[in-house]
C-alpha cells in the first residue's frame, strides 16, 4: 500500500513539473527577435527568405551604401552614415511591402468570406470549401487555400491542415475565420452561414472606415518622411565641396551628423507614432 502511495505521489509531481517547465521556460530574446522579422517576411508576402537571409542582405546593403558613399565623397563620417540607412533599407522595404499586402487583403477578406458563405449553403463540406478557394478564390490567396487542399488530402487531419492555413496567411481577419471554421467543425450547428455573412458585413466596413482615415492620414506620414529625407539630400549634395569635406571630417562634425542622426530618428518616431492607426493584432495565432 505504501509502495502504490508513493507511486502516485511521484507520477503527481513529476505531472507538475512538466506543467510547470513548459509554462516556465521563457525564450531567448534573440529567438524572439528572430521571430518578429520572420512573421513580419510572412506577413510582406516575401517567400523563401528568413530572418537571417534579411540580416545578411541589410549588411550587404551597409556594406554597398559605405563603399558608394566613400567613392563620391571620401569621407569615412558621412559614408558611416549613410551606411546606417543602407541597414536599415531592407527592413524599410519590406515593412511597406507588409502595409500594402495588408491593405490588398483588407479588400479581399469580404470575398473570401462570401465564397465560403455560398460553399456551405450549396452543401460543400467544411474542407471542400476551403480547397475550393485555391482555384476560384482571389488571385492573391489561392497558393496558401492550394496548399491546404494538398496537405487535406494528403493526410486527412483538418485541425492540423489548418492550423498550417493560419501560419501561411498571418494574418488577424485570416485568425477570425479560421477559428470560426474551427468551432463549426467541432460544435457543428446551422447558423455558421449566419455568422459568416455577419462577418463579412463587419469586414466591408472595417475595410471602408480604414481606408477613409489612412488617406487622411497619408500627408502626415509623407511629411514626415520628407522632413527626414530633406536633411540628408542636402548633405549628399553639400558633400561634393571639399570645404565641407574636411568639416565633417573632424570631431566635431562627426558629433553634428551623430546629433543630426538621433534627432532625425528620434523626431520621425514620434511623428509616425503620434499619427499611426490601431493595427489589430493576431491574438488567436
Amino acid at each position: 500500500m505504501g509502495a502504490l502511495i508513493g507511486l502516485a505521489l511521484g507520477v503527481g509531481l513529476l505531472l507538475i513539473w512538466r506543467s510547470g517547465s513548459r509554462r516556465g521556460v521563457s525564450r531567448p530574446t534573440r529567438n524572439g527577435w528572430s521571430q518578429r522579422r520572420t512573421l513580419l517576411l510572412r506577413q510582406a508576402g516575401v517567400a523563401g527568405v528568413d530572418s537571417n537571409q534579411l540580416l545578411a542582405l541589410q549588411l550587404g546593403s551597409g556594406v554597398a551604401a559605405f563603399v558608394v558613399t566613400l567613392l563620391v565623397t571620401a569621407t569615412v563620417s558621412i559614408s558611416a552614415c549613410f551606411a546606417l540607412f543602407g541597414v536599415a533599407a531592407p527592413v524599410v522595404l519590406v515593412s511597406r511591402l507588409r502595409r500594402r499586402r495588408t491593405t490588398e487583403l483588407r479588400e479581399l477578406w469580404p470575398e473570401i468570406v462570401d465564397n465560403l458563405t455560398s460553399a456551405v449553403r450549396a452543401g460543400l463540406s467544411l474542407p471542400e470549401a476551403l480547397s475550393s478557394l485555391g482555384i476560384r478564390g482571389p488571385e492573391q490567396l489561392r497558393g496558401p487555400f492550394a496548399r491546404f487542399g494538398s496537405r487535406y488530402r494528403a493526410s486527412g487531419r483538418f485541425m492540423y491542415c489548418l492550423d498550417l492555413l493560419k501560419d501561411d496567411l498571418a494574418d488577424p481577419v485570416a485568425d477570425r475565420i479560421c477559428e470560426t471554421l474551427r468551432v463549426a467543425r467541432e460544435v457543428g450547428g446551422t447558423d455558421l452561414g449566419r455568422v459568416l455573412r455577419t462577418l463579412s458585413t463587419f469586414l466591408r466596413e472595417d475595410a471602408r472606415t480604414r481606408a477613409e482615415l489612412e488617406t487622411r492620414q497619408g500627408w502626415t506620414v509623407n511629411a514626415a518622411r520628407l522632413a527626414v529625407a530633406a536633411p540628408w539630400a542636402v548633405l549628399l549634395l553639400l558633400a561634393t565641396q571639399q570645404t565641407t569635406l574636411e568639416a565633417y571630417d573632424s570631431t566635431t562634425g562627426a558629433s553634428l551628423l551623430v546629433g543630426g542622426g538621433l534627432m532625425c530618428a528620434v523626431a520621425y518616431r514620434l511623428m509616425m507614432r503620434i499619427g499611426r492607426l490601431p493595427e489589430e493584432r493576431r491574438v488567436l495565432a
